[in-house]
């Protein structure tokens, strides 16, 4: 954040070249400076044209039906992220797709907070062209874990496939907003060692 002067949005949207210099010894494990360098230009790219990251998943409203998940939006994003000239081969480890067969654990979760609306503050609901119903749980380890020991999962590998037999089980509990279940499963996980 530093970096960035404390304002990321601005800094992406709007930096000068010779901002950049002061990027050029970044690295976190395995994201580096490459990485950076293409996000910010992407980002730069998209908010040039578009007030939000709202639009590089959903053009357009989703349908009502919450069979229609997000699968579609999540990889137009990725081919979306990754259609800039310069787009370098390495940045593509860093950005799931369910096409890559990803549970997408992070943009899932990314994608929970901007859609979902609840009253704890864990979630916006601040973008409005998807439905909570059409969402997918975000899936690890000790999800996918603790999803197995309480029978709502029954795949064995924890990949895109499982994420989408989770979320259909965990649609028979509450149609409209099956991934609500989700901080329940990781916490079992995590926090109390299930």
């Amino acid at each position: 954040m530093k970096l960035m002067d404390d304002s990321p949005y601005l800094f992406c949207r709007d930096h000068a070249p010779s901002e950049l210099k002061k990027l050029l010894e970044f690295k976190h494990r395995t994201f580096n400076t490459t990485d950076l360098l293409y996000f910010i230009s992407f980002l730069k790219f998209h908010y040039l044209k578009h007030t939000s990251l709202e639009s590089a998943f959903f053009i357009k409203e989703t349908t009502s039906d919450p069979e229609h998940t997000v699968e579609n939006s999540l990889n137009f994003f990725y081919r979306y992220f990754f259609s800039l000239d310069e787009a370098p081969l390495r940045t593509r480890k860093h950005i799931a797709c369910p096409q890559k067969n990803s549970t997408c654990k992070r943009l899932n979760m990314f994608l929970r907070w901007m859609v979902r609306t609840d009253n704890k503050g864990v979630d916006f609901g601040i973008w409005k062209k998807c439905k909570p119903a059409q969402l997918i749980c975000p899936v690890d380890v000790h999800v996918a874990r603790v999803a197995r020991s309480l029978r709502l999962l029954e795949r064995k590998a924890t990949d895109w496939q499982a994420a989408m037999e989770l979320t259909r089980m965990l649609r028979t509990f509450d149609k409209s907003d099956p991934v609500k279940y989700d901080f329940a499963l990781f916490a079992l996980g995590v926090v109390e060692n299930f």
